[in-house]
């Protein structure tokens, strides 16, 4: 399985992006049945969950960006998005995707991707 984030960037505080995870190498409608995340680490910390989501429905968001980030998929496209608005500095950080198991540990599946870097600016 391959993984690949796309979206970051360096955007002002208070701005938009929307990241992306295009997963390779699953046959058929694998990926549908993988609870997909999103995580983010910054230097010298943990890599944390900040959200995930079933095919059935369920998300789950951590609380400091409830109301700000929206997880969403597309299965036909094996693919996850993450709409981040209201961005603050605290958000800085690289973005990574996987799959997971248990929820809400979320302990991931694959290999990483390579991530993508979101910096805010104040």
């Amino acid at each position: 399985v391959q993984i690949v984030e796309s979206g970051g960037g360096l955007v002002q505080s208070g701005g938009s992006l929307r990241l992306s995870c295009a997963v390779s190498g699953l046959s058929g409608s694998a990926f549908s049945t993988y609870v997909m995340g999103w995580y983010r680490q910054t230097p010298g910390k943990q890599r944390d969950v900040v959200a995930y989501i079933v095919s059935g429905g369920r998300i789950n968001y951590t609380d400091s960006v409830k109301g700000r980030f929206t997880i969403s998929r597309d299965n036909a496209k094996n693919t996850v998005y993450l709409q981040m608005d209201s961005l603050i500095p605290e958000d800085t950080a690289v973005y990574y995707c996987n799959a997971g198991w248990p929820i809400p540990t979320m302990t991931p599946k694959w290999n990483w991707g390579q991530g993508t870097r979101v910096t805010v600016s104040s």
